[in-house]
């Protein structure tokens, strides 16, 4: 199964601007440019790749757990998942870091740990972002 996106940029780094269109439609069109991506701590001027990483990042490592927890017998309720990708012009992409509250019934807290360490190292997004820190704080609500 392969998944594409296209981008489409005009002009330079720093004045130029692009936009996005994923396969899916989800992104049509979606501008992002410098500003967006460096400068907009609010995020409301556009979108930047280092957002599209963290809502990739979240939503697999979600799905992953959520397979993880089934097997165990422990299906979740509710998984809500904030993946927060820290970027840092002339450096590049310095982390990840996972924010999980989980609504699991009838499973233990040693168990819970357990299976969301291992989804954290085993959903793929996180093996494509192994060239960077991947943190985690997950609890049960």
């Amino acid at each position: 199964m392969k998944r594409h996106a296209t981008a489409i940029w005009t002009g330079n780094l720093q004045e130029g601007r692009g936009n996005l269109t994923t396969q899916s439609g989800a992104l049509s069109e979606k501008r992002y440019d410098f500003r967006a991506r460096f400068e907009d701590e609010e995020g409301t001027t556009g979108t930047n790749p280092e957002e599209l990483i963290a809502a990739a990042h979240a939503g697999c490592y979600a799905m992953q757990l959520s397979h993880f927890l089934a097997e165990n017998g422990t299906p979740a309720r509710k998984l809500e998942c904030t993946a927060t990708v820290e970027v840092k012009p002339g450096e590049g992409i310095l982390g990840s870091a996972l924010d999980l509250e989980a609504e699991v019934p009838g499973i233990d807290a040693d168990s819970f740990a357990e299976l969301a360490e291992r989804a954290k190292r085993e959903c793929p997004v996180s093996g494509a972002l192994a060239s960077i820190a991947i943190t985690l704080d997950a609890r049960l609500v």
